[in-house]
């Protein structure tokens, strides 16, 4: 006769309990009810402003200032030798400048002959390689407009390039004096890197 009491009063007691250990796992432990603010990430505000920058993009065709960083003459060169060059003035894109005056660039030489019997003169050409910016390689070329595919548009004939200025025919041979000007063009478009 006692045991049902008993019983109801236990699985009362046993509903409550359950009724109360649903409501802790809705809320949650006192003090840390969940916000939206909380399960979102949020950027250090370094990467925010790193994001926010513009890509600084060097444009095909873009005028590159260079000069000869040694002298060349066509008695004394041979085809494939090196020829280092100098950016004569800084690179920009806008306000910023991404090489400054006096970064290194390079060309081979791609023909070179030296004066010859009958009256024939020396003949000179070079391939443009690169200026280094920002320790990076932006290929160059000696025209304005591509001419051909890959490097047969970046061979300049100095004879052509220069004409009376800037060579001097000691015996009919091509030479170019260090510290010479000329003008390069980009080869293609380029994406500066980021300073670090």
């Amino acid at each position: 006769m006692n045991s049902r009491p008993i019983l109801s009063i236990g699985l009362i007691s046993l509903y409550c309990i359950c009724i109360l250990a649903s409501a802790q796992e809705i809320s949650g432990p006192k003090g840390d009810a969940p916000t939206e603010a909380a399960s979102t990430p949020t950027l250090p505000k370094e990467n925010q402003s790193a994001g926010a920058q513009s890509t600084l993009i060097v444009r095909e065709g873009t005028v590159v200032k260079l000069k000869f960083g040694q002298s060349l003459s066509s008695k004394l060169t041979v085809d494939g030798d090196p020829v280092n060059l100098i950016l004569d003035e800084d690179l920009r894109l806008g306000e910023v400048t991404i090489a400054k005056a006096g970064a290194e660039a390079l060309a081979t030489v791609s023909h070179a002959k030296k004066a010859r019997m009958l009256g024939r003169g020396g003949e000179l050409s070079i391939r443009l390689e690169y200026v280094i910016v920002r320790n990076s390689r932006v290929r160059l070329r000696g025209t304005k407009g591509k001419e051909g595919q890959g490097k047969e548009g970046t061979v300049v004939a100095l004879t052509i390039l220069f004409g009376p200025i800037g060579l001097i025919k000691h015996g009919k041979n091509v030479e170019v004096t260090e510290g010479t000007p000329f003008v390069a063009y980009v080869d293609q478009d380029f994406v500066v890197p980021e300073c670090l």
